[in-house]
């Protein structure tokens, strides 16, 4: 039964996001459901399957494709859970992680706690660093026309939610604005180790593009 439900939402999560923008597609969601599961492994405790249907649901509307509104995504997987009778404990578990996993939560905080929000938040914060974080980030600014970089404008530090959803700076800020601070964002053990590598090679591409960017040898 449980190997039907995720095949199920595997299915329907690709025909949804068919048409996705690069770095919201079915491929994120893949790379993040295959590092929950991975990370779901090393963590003692996880309930899989409501990892499973999380990280595959996580992104099924994301607000920043539907005018900004956080009711769509989970209401769209609520729907969706509902139709194939899944267990009630199971999609409520789902729905409140999918409503407090995004960036954003860190900074105005959130009272919803489970380790299956942990380990689905941290395998979404995961692909958004290193070099996959890196292609989805200027796939993203020429997505939405912004600037690579300008030295001129600089990186800002968001205290609200409003402020950081209505950012359009440079795309290269977003490295100073997010990227770089999801590191120490990590909760688990596994993530944690697992994000050391691909902060690091930020770091150095962040360097070598400085580098170029001044014409330097």
């Amino acid at each position: 039964m449980q190997d039907s439900i995720v095949s199920k939402t595997i299915q329907f999560v690709r025909d949804t996001l068919a048409e996705a923008e690069g770095g919201h597609d079915w491929f994120h969601i893949e790379r993040v459901y295959k590092s929950a599961i991975n990370i779901a492994n090393h963590e003692a405790g996880a309930n899989l399957l409501i990892v499973q249907l999380a990280s595959l649901l996580h992104d099924i509307a994301d607000s920043k494709f539907h005018g900004g509104d956080e009711k769509i995504g989970p209401e769209k997987a609520r729907q969706f859970l509902e139709s194939q009778a899944v267990e009630a404990p199971i999609v409520e578990a789902v729905i409140a992680i999918i409503e407090n996993m995004s960036f954003h939560k860190s900074i105005e905080g959130t009272t919803y706690q489970s380790l299956e929000l942990d380990i689905v938040q941290d395998a979404d914060r995961l692909d958004a660093i290193g070099a996959i974080g890196i292609a989805r980030t200027f796939n993203y600014g020429g997505f939405k026309n912004r600037k690579i970089y300008d030295p001129a404008i600089s990186p800002q530090f968001f205290t609200s939610k409003e402020s950081y959803k209505k950012s359009d700076s440079p795309t290269l800020n977003h490295f100073y604005e997010k990227l770089l601070l999801l590191k120490d964002l990590m909760t688990t053990p596994t993530a944690q180790a697992m994000a050391e590598q691909r902060h690091a090679f930020m770091e150095a591409f962040l360097s070598q593009f400085y580098a170029e960017w001044e014409g330097e040898f």
